[in-house]
């Protein structure tokens, strides 16, 4: 207990599966937690479970504006920021590249990319400003390989790896650190949809397709990738920038 006591995070897909596994993570670890997304009722629920330890904002991540505006109130509501989770993201469609949508493709992009600089580049100054900070950026194993039927949501994973590496150069010697995760499937809404999205009729044969290309058998958690956020948020990983780092059941090493 205590890993990241006194510390401020701010993180972004609050609402999502890994956002509030993240944030009862961070609450519990002795860190006050500033949670961001679009929908009100479920960032109220957060703000009832852990009290004053809690502060909120609703607003779109794909607008600079309220990005911008979300810091502003974290900084407003806790006096500082040291970890930022870029977390929000979605998952688009499941559909050959050649039938993909212009629209389809701007609002993964929109979402995944957009969303996702905005984050870091209104979250980091204040962490300049102190010289030290964690930004931890959920990408994807998409983010580090391909696959059929998800070409969008991989380009937009892939660009915020590169984002991500860039980030890190630049704020390195500033002290802040800036890192990426690559979860495989995690059982979460997320991946529900996936699998609906791939066979509306037999949504269980992709999971079990995609857990047969999982080494250990299984997807993973909403802690389990709650548990690398925090540590690459604490000073354990205060060696580590510039890195990718899965949590993928070995998926990766095939």
């Amino acid at each position: 207990m205590g890993r990241i006591e006194g510390k401020v995070a701010l993180v972004t897909g609050a609402t999502g599966g890994i956002g509030k596994a993240t944030i009862d993570k961070f609450v519990r670890e002795g860190a006050r937690v500033f949670a961001f997304a679009r929908q009100e009722a479920p960032l109220r629920d957060a703000v009832a479970q852990h009290g004053a330890s809690v502060a909120t904002a609703t607003g779109d991540i794909t607008e600079e504006a309220d990005v911008a505006r979300a810091v502003a109130s974290c900084l407003d509501a806790f006096g500082r920021l040291d970890i930022v989770f870029a977390n929000a993201g979605v998952e688009g469609v499941v559909k050959p590249i050649t039938d993909v949508t212009a629209e389809e493709l701007d609002e993964i992009y929109r979402v995944n990319v957009r969303g996702t600089f905005f984050t870091l580049k209104h979250g980091a100054p204040p962490m300049v400003k102190q010289g030290k900070g964690s930004i931890i950026v959920n990408s994807s194993v998409l983010g580090l390989s391909g696959m059929a039927g998800l070409s969008a949501y991989a380009m937009s994973k892939h660009a915020v790896t590169g984002l991500m590496r860039s980030a890190a150069l630049e704020l390195s010697p500033s002290g802040v650190r800036v890192n990426s995760i690559h979860p495989a499937a995690v059982d979460n809404r997320m991946m529900r949809s996936i699998e609906r999205l791939a066979a509306p009729d037999a949504p269980h044969s992709v999971k079990d397709k995609f857990t047969s290309m999982i080494p250990l058998g299984r997807y993973g958690t909403n802690e389990e990738i709650a548990d690398l956020v925090l540590f690459l948020g604490s000073d354990e990983s205060s060696f580590c920038s510039g890195s990718t780092f899965t949590a993928d059941g070995a998926f990766g090493a095939l």
